[in-house]
């Protein structure tokens, strides 16, 4: 048997363009330098911004700086671990966070771990934890309310759903108490609530747990938690873990909040990462793109079209003012991102004001496209009749006569101030609102003592609700037409006259 050499030649050359095996080849760096959450990797000359890093002990890195020599990477989990000399591979993944119903009830952290004894979250969807947000052809105008149940926010500074209000003021001036309130009332409202904490204490994070989960809230509500003892990366990626949870919801056509409390900690944390990753400094030390930061970030919440599901994302951030100074840095760069604020003062919370909004300070910039008729009618003179009674306010200190149209003034302001105070973790529904507004700006409580307002209102709530017809047709139609309006005045005119006002004489203005 003659070989012939061209035969041998195709054979192999087939062979050979045939031959296929499956290669693992990983890109392996080596850590360089390691300390406070952030290490330097020599060796991963491919890797992009914001991939996920391998690391030993179940450590994942993320990818922040891409330099000629080394990548700065932010590190996850137990980093204590790190040492230098270990090795770090590419994933070839960007971060992303799990997401889902599956979520729904439980505290988490930032990267989806159980954090509150519970089994393991067992989700098959994960999310990019940054995402570019939807353009403009994608959304459409706030129109519907977001109801926080709270008086002075509902009738003035109202929030819609797929809106970015700011809570801002001091500590310890009831920010955190507005959220949880607002959680309170999504109750059967088809809201996912997801409550961002960021640099919070732990035990503070519990006492907000179980205030929930003793209201039942937690049924609808997500709690992610990066606490103070963490490092400044996972502070870092806690809102946009939120942000991404949330998304899930509104993508699907679904309505969430997420509520970031505090984004003064979360820039904060930022500025110490890219500090320790040797970023230059700008502006009191924050880097130059902590604008960028945030805007990224609350830029995603939205009312998207009805064409991609009329889904929603409200935001909620909160920012603490050192001194009541909203014009300070990471202050006024939020106000200039967000569509209006809620401004808490401290001198109104320790004068007995609570909530402590401020009425001159605060604005809702989606206005009353987001508030329903009836609270449309009633608000609308209640905001200049409190902005001219703090001004009043201010000037009958120094004079001693008033005249007595100032007078009437000043006396149906504190009225109006005492309607709209409201204790925590009581919210109303939007037709009690209604009605104890439209019984103060239409004069039914200027002959009532000021001390005897609260009563006044908690008891012909009670009433009206013992015939409760005029509050359904409220809350059916989110209305208050001419008819109704009648039937309501002659309804808290017939209980004004049963009412018993205590023995204290009402106050004539506060001349001095």
């Amino acid at each position: 048997m003659k070989i012939r050499p061209e035969e041998i030649t195709s054979i192999l050359r087939k062979q050979i363009e045939e031959y296929d095996v499956e290669t693992d080849l990983a890109e392996v760096g080596t850590v360089l330098q390691v300390g406070d959450g952030i290490a330097r990797i020599y060796g991963l000359e491919s890797a992009v911004a914001l991939e996920m890093l391998e690391l030993e002990h179940g450590v994942t890195g993320l990818a922040f700086n891409l330099e000629e020599d080394n990548v700065g990477a932010a590190l996850f989990g137990q980093w204590e671990k790190i040492k230098e000399g270990d090795s770090a591979k590419r994933t070839g993944r960007v971060a992303s966070v799990p997401v889902g119903d599956s979520l729904i009830g439980r505290i988490v952290d930032p990267l989806g771990n159980a954090l509150d004894g519970g089994p393991p979250i067992e989700t098959d969807e994960r999310r990019p934890l940054e995402f570019k947000a939807p353009g403009v052809v994608d959304r459409q105008p706030v129109k519907e309310p977001l109801q926080t149940g709270i008086k002075a926010i509902d009738a003035m500074t109202n929030v819609g759903r797929g809106q970015r209000e700011l809570i801002i003021g001091d500590r310890s001036t009831g920010k955190t108490a507005i959220l949880v309130d607002t959680i309170l009332n999504q109750r059967g409202q088809d809201m996912i609530c997801i409550y961002v904490a960021i640099g919070q204490k732990s035990s503070t994070v519990a006492q907000v747990y179980e205030r929930l989960k003793e209201a039942g809230a937690m049924e609808y509500t997500i709690i992610v938690t990066a606490p103070a003892s963490q490092a400044a990366p996972i502070k870092w990626m806690a809102p946009f873990a939120g942000a991404a949870m949330g998304e899930h919801f509104m993508f699907g056509g679904r309505h969430a909040v997420c509520m970031y409390d505090d984004l003064s900690k979360h820039a904060d944390a930022y500025r110490q990462m890219s500090l320790l990753l040797r970023r230059p400094p700008g502006r009191e030390a924050f880097p130059g793109d902590v604008f960028y930061l945030h805007s990224r970030l609350l830029e995603r919440a939205c009312k998207l079209s009805d064409e991609r599901g009329a889904g929603s994302l409200t935001a909620l951030p909160v920012i603490e003012t050192q001194a009541g100074d909203i014009a300070a840095y990471i202050p006024t760069n939020v106000i200039s991102i967000t569509d209006g604020q809620i401004f808490l003062e401290a001198d109104l919370f320790f004068s007995g004001v609570r909530p402590a909004v401020n009425v001159g300070r605060s604005v809702s910039r989606v206005g009353a496209s987001a508030q329903t008729k009836a609270m449309k009618k009633v608000a609308g003179r209640l905001r200049l009749e409190l902005s001219q009674y703090r001004e009043l306010e201010a000037f009958a200190q120094f004079g001693s006569e008033l005249d007595q149209a100032t007078q009437n003034s000043l006396q149906r302001g504190e009225r109006m101030v005492a309607t709209l105070n409201q204790p925590q973790y009581a919210p109303w529904p939007m037709e009690e609102q209604v009605v104890a507004i439209y019984a103060g700006i239409n004069g039914f409580l200027d002959d009532i003592p000021v001390q005897d307002v609260p009563r006044f209102q908690d008891e012909l709530r009670e009433t009206i609700r013992t015939d409760g017809t005029i509050y359904k047709e409220i809350a059916d139609t989110g209305d208050l037409p001419d008819e109704l309006a009648e039937k309501l005045s002659a309804e808290i005119e017939k209980f004004k006259q049963g009412f018993n006002s205590s023995d204290a004489p009402a106050l004539a203005g506060v001349a001095g």
